[in-house]
């Protein structure tokens, strides 16, 4: 730096630190004072994003926890479901069953009696 510039901060530091109420030495304190007050926004800042990012982690946790009984259920449901259609399968199956043998057995005698006629005239 130019030794006039350097002179001149000198000068402006003596003044400052001598005149306690000269408008430099005020603006300075306010500059502190200010500085302070950003520091402790932002210092509030972090906590409140701390405290926001602590609850939404449990949030999160609780959801998941909720989610996983709430699709055990659902899967529950689901299972009911499916063996309840595999019981009505089942039953249908049973009575298509019954009735052809129902109707196997009637027409029997009838079977019977065509191979027989058809052995006979052969």
């Amino acid at each position: 730096m130019d030794e006039k510039v350097v002179e001149e901060i000198r000068m402006h530091q003596e003044t400052v630190a001598t005149e306690e109420n000269s408008p430099l030495h005020r603006i300075r304190e306010k500059e502190l004072e200010f500085s302070g007050r950003v520091l402790s926004a932002k210092r509030e800042a972090d906590e409140t994003l701390a405290t926001a990012r602590k609850r939404a982690a449990e949030i999160a946790a609780i959801a998941e926890a909720e989610g996983g009984s709430g699709a055990a259920d659902r899967e529950k449901e689901i299972r009911a479901d499916a063996e309840r259609q595999a019981r009505l399968l089942l039953e249908a199956a049973a009575v298509e069953a019954r009735e052809l043998s129902e109707r196997i057995e009637a027409r029997r005698d009838d079977a019977v009696r065509l191979v027989l006629d058809a052995v006979a005239s052969s």
